[in-house]
């Protein structure tokens, strides 16, 4: 199998970018981009399809077994994981196209600066200050939600995310819904708060990021959950009280 890798390279997060192209030929009928990647960068005197020497590609990598999230980049115009995007699903073509996540910084080549994600979910507080139970009804959205990888590939396809806007995504949003129901009141009231402001009051619910995730989490089934235990079960309290003449 014989391709042609054209990859948008940037030199650090001040260069312009310029696209290289690289033909990587393997007998490895599972190759992965991963695979061609690492092969490319571990080689000796590799050259571009113009006879130029290609520089170490800098890209972002730990499990290559699609548990850790960390190879997410734009693959043939999606987002996705470099560890689970075969060669072989672009051999009719004969080339590929591949380049960072545009939701975030560039570092460097194919890596972003992805802190975002991370400053979310300390922003929200989406962790447990103390033991937490797990009843039967929340196991199973815990359970699904444990699986999200924090790649980012959700929020690059959402038409409302932007890296250091006032909507979280999904990449918050997914987390966070492993504990709305589990906290205790006070605990539940701070991040329910958090929730309502940085992820519901700017989803468009456009799910977008249903289709994309690498790990196909049920999103629609978790923000169901969640908006539930954060949004109505809230107003469903106030009314509640409006109605029984009980002041806020």
């Amino acid at each position: 199998m014989k391709l042609r890798l054209d990859i948008l390279r940037r030199k650090n997060a001040d260069s312009e970018p310029y696209l290289q192209s690289i033909m990587f030929e393997t007998d490895n009928e599972n190759a992965t981009v991963a695979f061609a990647l690492t092969n490319i960068c571990s080689g000796e005197n590799v050259t571009d399809v113009e006879g130029k020497p290609v520089s170490p590609i800098v890209w972002e990598h730990s499990c290559l077994q699609k548990k850790c999230g960390a190879c997410a980049m734009v693959i043939g115009s999606r987002p996705r994981l470099a560890c689970d995007a075969r060669l072989a699903e672009f051999a009719a073509e004969g080339f590929v196209r591949i380049e960072p996540l545009k939701k975030f910084p560039v570092v460097a080549d194919l890596m972003v600066d992805r802190s975002a994600v991370f400053d979310a979910l300390k922003t929200l507080g989406v962790w447990a200050n103390g033991e937490v139970g797990a009843p039967d009804r929340t196991d199973e959205t815990a359970y699904e939600a444990s699986r999200c990888l924090q790649c980012g590939c959700c929020l690059e396809v959402c038409p409302n995310f932007y890296a250091g806007g006032d909507f979280f995504g999904m990449a918050a949003a997914v987390p966070a819904s492993r504990l709305i129901d589990q906290l205790d009141p006070e605990q539940r009231k701070e991040l329910s708060a958090g929730y309502r402001k940085k992820v519901y009051n700017g989803c468009g619910k456009s799910l977008a990021c249903r289709d994309i995730c690498p790990a196909h989490i049920d999103i629609e089934k978790l923000m169901s959950a969640s908006n539930s235990a954060a949004v109505w079960s809230r107003l469903h309290a106030l009314f509640g009280r409006k109605n029984r003449g009980v002041k806020k």
